[in-house]
């Protein structure tokens, strides 16, 4: 199978799963899966799982597991995005999904002085995380928090790394404040159009965030916050065995 099926936690009852109403029509459906084939499928908590089908029809998809897996597709490291609500929802749900394929642990969405949105549509959201954890092979569906202000994020967050990704002449750039840094549990903040304010970034620099620059090129917030994951996610992978 080219991608994993998803099924929550409370669609297991020991080795069995069934999978829900919408899988299971994309499984047989789409994919004309029938008794005794085999598909992986993830509970969105770590749980990866090779499941053999014992029953197949156009209502219903039953298995059972035959193989179980912890972790698969996640990286080492905990990485937290903030990243200031958006204008244009499409453009969130863009970074949204590119965060999930990228690895992000939790996207945390913020009120900043700047930000024109207000809240966000969780549940399409959702949707949007379900299909990119499905398509990248993750196990774990990141965190989406409810939507805060900066000050909170940071008084919540214990990350030691901090980042604040703010257009600034004399800020370094991502990679060498990344090359200095030994943790594994990173916080990244990116504002959305025209950026953080002042005074929200002295509440960053003063709660420990470091500001970085992400080049020479003005990058939209969606963007922004897409190289930032990248970034923090190449440098805390492993290198290749000789």
């Amino acid at each position: 199978m080219t991608t994993n099926f998803y099924a929550p936690p409370s669609a297991f009852r020991g080795d069995r799963v069934v999978l829900p109403d919408d899988e299971a029509r994309h499984a047989r459906s789409v994919l004309r899966v029938d008794a005794g084939d085999e598909l992986v499928v993830v509970d969105g908590e770590g749980g990866w799982y090779r499941v053999r089908l014992d029953h197949a029809s156009s209502r219903q998809v039953v298995g059972r597991v035959v193989e179980r897996r912890r972790g698969v597709g996640e990286p080492d490291v905990a990485l937290t995005v903030g990243l200031g609500l958006l204008s244009t929802r499409s453009r969130f749900e863009t970074f949204v999904e590119k965060a999930v394929e990228l690895g992000v642990r939790r996207v945390v969405p913020l009120r900043t002085r700047h930000a024109e949105a207000t809240d966000v549509r969780a549940d399409r959201l959702r949707r949007v995380m379900v299909a990119a954890l499905k398509q990248c092979r993750r196990s774990r569906l990141p965190e989406l928090a409810a939507p805060q202000s900066l000050d909170a994020l940071l008084t919540a967050t214990a990350a030691e790394t901090r980042l604040l990704c703010h257009g600034d002449d004399e800020a370094p750039p991502l990679l060498r404040v990344l090359e200095a840094s030994g943790t594994d549990d990173v916080l990244a903040l990116v504002g959305p159009e025209g950026g953080f304010s002042p005074s929200e970034v002295a509440a960053a620099r003063e709660a420990g965030c470091t500001p970085v620059s992400l080049g020479t090129r003005r990058l939209r917030a969606e963007t922004a916050g897409i190289v930032a994951a990248n970034a923090v996610m190449l440098r805390a992978q492993p290198p290749a065995s000789a």
